[in-house]
């Protein structure tokens, strides 16, 4: 009898361990290893590729087919992005039918000359914006493998992000430009095809050498490893520089990112400011007096960097460049593509946002296709504390974001935030959503958890998930850890549903000298309540009533008294509860004076005597 239940215990013991272990070992992600050697023709708009792709299995599967993005076929007519665009309800001004008119010299395109795997050559079908290939031999779990690709490209007339000749005059913006390699994570390949929206693809290292016509300057990700064999750099000292040749080669280097992105033009200007401990910052742009703004910049940058790293966390790359080119803003890792030609706040505005996106996207890399709201969102949000350090204004940061918001909800076009980015019905559904809605999902932790709580989650998230591909869940937890508050309702209602928040005062009485109150759920998603009551006295107190299904309760960071009232349960539309004082001794009730309670009816909030 003894012996069986100690060989019981050391099986559960096992059990337990095993089990642990495994679940500490679920989380993996692929690796990638390119190196590039691209020869680009700037008479014709078109470039020749050797590409050669360490790919790493790191996944529990075999893999018997890779897949490759080929992002410049979506800039041919009848593809799927010109089709989008021209059948959407609202399309995209930038895009419209512009893919349409596109002639054989002004189209994009990637063609394969040759593929091989481990120098085997390999079968391979390219159908729009997608290469699928079947390997000679399968990619078993914990191997790597070598492919080998010669390609071919021509880069479109600049109509979405990418491409020759942006509407300011910038001659390359060659973003999304090379076969890349699909992500495969827990939920096998994404083989999304490219109509316009957002990217995913595995982390790994980038070494490109890109020859190209000697006037140009360029500009991209990663470090440049040969500013002394082109002479990069010394023209500004007065150093008279030789270069032999029609053509040089920049050679740039970097290490686990997620892409590479570059541009060229003749008159790129270039600038240097440093922050403080690093990273070092780039500015390319042309000069003339419509970029007269690009003077402050450098100096507005630092400042929003400094704010940045001290409140999101470090930024551990030694550069960061932002480069006038593009059709608006987008980021990529250590770069970002921005339109320039803008005063200095619209131009600051764009910068900040798109160097955020180095942390909600560069480092912290969800799927975008599936939470883009994780990405735009969060990089919303900080973005308004960002610009509110510099530009001195409302104590309400988050003010214009909660007003977007609340018009997507009074718009009739809202989809839920679980919405694939490409499947949205409008785009009006996909931005307000993504970025807006997005941008409170994390506000409202202040409200939710308090600001303290949410502030010091919001780095434990970026420490803890940075280089890897977190999800909703993921970043659901680090706040229910850091809180003790489960959020899991919170994430349910916000992401996969259209239900809004709408609270009221129903009813205010008195009994037996009590102030009895009677609190309504007017929308269908339940929240907790601060309700801060003024006395005629000018005293003040907060009764906070939290849900049954928080399981906990936030700290109280006021310097006023607090009562914790009873659970209000979810199922439940009415609540009411009691004030030890008569009507007559109160001026106001009214629910949240934070303005973090996303409530899409303020006007029922509030009572007064």
């Amino acid at each position: 009898m003894k012996y069986n239940f100690i060989k019981k215990a050391i099986c559960t013991l096992l059990f337990v361990s095993l089990t642990s272990l495994s679940y500490s070992q679920t989380y993996w992600q692929q690796r990638v290893e390119y190196k590039m050697d691209i020869d680009f023709d700037v008479k014709n708009h078109q470039f020749t590729g050797q590409q050669s792709l360490k790919y790493f299995n790191n996944s529990p599967d075999t893999l018997t087919r890779v897949f490759y993005h080929l992002y410049f076929n979506a800039f041919q007519p009848e593809s799927m992005m010109d089709t989008r665009s021209r059948t959407i309800e609202d399309p995209d001004g930038r895009v419209g039918d512009r893919i349409s008119k596109l002639n054989d010299s002004e189209i994009g395109y990637h063609k394969i000359v040759s593929l091989t795997q481990d120098d085997a050559n390999v079968n391979f079908i390219i159908e729009g914006t997608l290469l699928e290939v079947q390997l000679a031999t399968p990619l078993l779990p914990g191997s790597a493998t070598v492919l080998n690709m010669n390609f071919q490209s021509q880069v479109p007339n600049q109509i979405r992000r990418s491409g020759r000749n942006n509407k300011e005059g910038i001659d390359y913006s060659m973003a999304q430009w090379f076969p890349k390699l699909a992500e495969y994570d827990r939920r096998g390949w994404h083989t999304h095809p490219y109509v316009g929206r957002e990217f995913y693809a595995p982390w790994g290292d980038y070494e490109v050498d890109l020859t190209i016509a000697k006037n140009y300057i360029v500009a991209g990700t990663g470090v440049l490893q040969n500013p002394n064999e082109i002479g990069y750099g010394y023209e500004d000292e007065g150093v008279e520089v030789k270069r032999k040749g029609k053509t040089l080669t920049w050679r740039f280097k970097a290490e686990n990112v997620h892409d590479f992105v570059w541009a060229a033009d003749p008159d790129y200007a270039h600038k240097t400011a440093m922050v403080e401990g690093g990273p070092e910052l780039h500015f390319f742009y042309q000069e003339g007096s419509e970029t007269e703004a690009w003077n402050e910049l450098p100096d507005l940058t630092v400042k929003a960097f400094e704010f940045i790293e001290d409140n999101y966390g470090e930024y551990p790359f030694p550069h960061y460049s932002i480069i006038q080119g593009g059709d608006g803003g987008m980021e990529y890792p250590m770069a970002t593509l921005i339109t320039g030609n803008r005063n200095i706040k619209s131009l600051l505005g764009v910068t900040v946002h798109e160097a955020l996106h180095s942390w909600y996207q560069g480092l912290l890399a969800t799927n975008e296709s599936y939470y883009a709201w994780m990405d735009e969102g969060f990089t919303t949000y900080a973005t308004a504390e960002t610009m509110a350090s510099i530009f001195e204004g409302s104590n309400r940061t988050q003010e214009g974001n909660y007003r977007t918001y609340f018009y997507l909800t009074q718009s009739g076009k809202e989809e839920p935030l679980s919405t694939h980015s490409d499947h949205f019905e409008t785009n009006l559904a996909y931005g307000l959503g993504s970025y807006y809605k997005g941008a409170i999902a994390l506000a409202q932790m202040n409200y939710l958890i308090g600001k303290k709580a949410t502030a010091s989650a919001l780095k434990k998230y970026y420490y803890q998930w940075r280089y890897k591909h977190p999800d909703a869940i993921d970043w659901i937890r680090v706040f229910e850890k850091e809180s003790d508050i489960e959020l899991d309702w919170y994430l349910d209602y916000w992401m996969n549903t259209t239900h809004t928040i709408d609270y009221a005062i129903e009813n205010v009485i008195e009994e037996d000298g009590k102030s009895m109150v009677t609190l309504k759920r007017n929308g269908k998603m339940p929240m907790p309540m601060d309700i801060y009551v003024t006395f005629k006295d000018g005293s003040k107190k907060i009764f906070y009533a939290p849900l049954s299904i928080m399981r906990g309760e936030k700290e109280n960071e006021s310097d006023l008294d607090r009562e914790i009232l009873n659970d209000w349960s979810w199922t439940h539309p009415t609540y009411t509860f009691s004030i030890d004082t008569p009507l007559s001794s109160i001026q106001s009730i009214e629910i949240d004076e934070s303005g973090y309670l996303a409530d899409v009816d303020r006007e029922n909030n509030k009572w007064e005597n």
